[in-house]
């Protein structure tokens, strides 16, 4: 039987205190609803509805626009069962619906699957769990043989029913048949006067429909994030499971709770991660590489023996084999460091190119330039590459020395072998081999006082 699934991502969410609709805060640096719409992917459905509502409704249309799903719209939030009925008529009689809610974005496919596989085509299956702390859920009735009866939600459950610690987790499989059979029949006749789905529940049993009850991987799978403590939870929870994932895999990390990957990350043999890494964006570590404490990557790819060391932060670059950066180095886009090159503290490279076994190892600013093989780039060295209107590109050839506190006024070339002296304005092109610098002489002015303060002076 074909699959359908239905995402439920309509909620108020008033406990977030935002202008920003829940489903779209961020897990690990993508929305919830993403998660989730990426977990029921993997079970290739035939479509995927995601039910909005009017609070932020056109905001999660506008930025989720390529999700490959359906964007239905519940004008009103009168519940679960009333979020279904608005994709009714997109249903197919011959599929299988799987409800998920857009804010329970740790659900495994794995769970997803072992829920569809249990529940057969002419049953309903129903996702639940045995929690400690069940305030606030709806519980599940069993009767004292232990078959299922019913889900009563928190506001509508009596003292004895608020003891059961078997709970719903909002996730369901139902045959659309079964849909268009007992949906109409669900009324508003509780403490929220909403149309409940769950009450499709009963409803299918007083109609001999076998349910089936199946529970997930893990509790932490079904938790649901109502506030912004939630997130955190969540959140460290993702880390954590991913942290684990990644030392399975080979990778060393100096402290699992002190690592957070937002985005993608693939690493070859003994890697090495300290404290307080984070990895966003699409980053690729090669062999026998160490990240030091309190990096930040963001769209990096690192070949192999590079030595990231503390408080460095490179954003959109590319490290060849061998590289020394930092610390306290900041790489921006659009950077290409070849092999062995040395970038040292408090250095600053943008969109630039920097040959093999190039230094820039203190106090300097390297911006819109090509650097080729073995040139030496000393302490406080800059690129003015900023006319306060357009950028100008620095070239600066193989072997050149480039003595300390030298500004390179672009565009200009330095010339290959060329050597520049310490305290340089330059502004126009180097010639190579030779020395080039631009000091005036020096002299003392004898009997000259520093200025004084009024109060000195009296």
């Amino acid at each position: 039987m074909k699959l359908s699934v239905i995402i439920l991502a309509a909620g108020d969410g008033k406990r977030m205190y935002s202008d920003i609709p829940k489903t779209l805060h961020e897990l690990a640096g993508k929305p919830l609803i993403q998660h989730v719409v990426d977990t029921v992917q993997q079970l290739k459905p035939n479509n995927i509805y995601v039910v909005y509502g009017k609070r932020g409704g056109k905001q999660m249309v506008e930025q989720l626009n390529e999700l490959p799903v359906t964007w239905v719209h519940q004008p009103q939030p009168l519940g679960t069962g009333h979020a279904v009925q608005q994709v009714l008529s997109l249903l197919k009689p011959d599929h299988r619906v799987l409800v998920l809610c857009g804010d329970v974005p740790l659900i495994s496919a794995e769970t997803l699957a072992t829920l569809i596989k249990t529940t057969s085509e002419s049953s309903i299956g129903w996702l639940t769990a045995y929690v400690d702390d069940p305030a606030g859920l709806g519980r599940i009735l069993r009767d004292d043989e232990g078959n299922l009866q019913a889900i009563v939600e928190e506001r509508d459950a009596n003292a004895t029913q608020k003891a059961i610690n078997e709970i719903n987790t909002g996730i369901c499989l139902l045959p659309v048949k079964y849909l268009n059979e007992l949906l109409p029949k669900v009324d508003n006749k509780n403490t929220q006067q909403e149309y409940y789905l769950t009450d499709i529940f009963a409803k299918a049993l007083a109609n001999n429909i076998q349910i089936v009850a199946t529970q997930p991987t893990s509790v932490e799978e079904i938790l649901g994030v109502n506030d912004k403590s939630q997130l955190a939870q969540l959140e460290r929870i993702w880390q954590l499971n991913n942290a684990k994932k990644y030392m399975q895999d080979g990778l060393t990390l100096r402290d699992p709770t002190r690592f957070d990957v937002r985005g993608t990350l693939q690493f070859g043999r003994d890697v090495i991660c300290d404290v307080n890494v984070m990895i966003e964006g699409d980053v690729v570590i090669g062999d026998n590489s160490y990240i030091g404490p309190n990096v930040y990557l963001r769209n990096v790819t690192m070949a192999n023996d590079v030595k990231i060391s503390a408080n460095t932060v490179i954003d959109t670059a590319v490290i060849a084999e061998g590289c020394l950066i930092g610390p306290f180095a900041r790489i921006r886009p659009a950077t290409i460091l070849q092999k062995k090159v040395k970038i040292g503290n408090f250095v600053e490279i943008k969109k630039s190119e920097i040959g093999e076994k190039s230094k820039v190892n203190h106090l300097s600013y390297i911006g819109d330039t090509f650097i080729g093989k073995n040139v030496n780039i000393g302490a406080g060295t800059i690129t003015c590459n900023y006319d306060g209107v357009n950028k100008h590109k620095t070239t600066i050839e193989d072997d050149v020395f480039i003595g300390s506190s030298t500004q390179l006024i672009a565009p200009l070339t330095v010339g290959k072998n060329a050597t520049i002296g310490a305290g340089s304005t330059i502004t126009e092109n180097v010639p190579s081999d030779d020395l080039t610098l631009t000091r005036t002489k020096q002299i003392t002015v004898e009997g000259w006082r520093k200025p004084q303060r009024e109060t000195e002076k009296e």
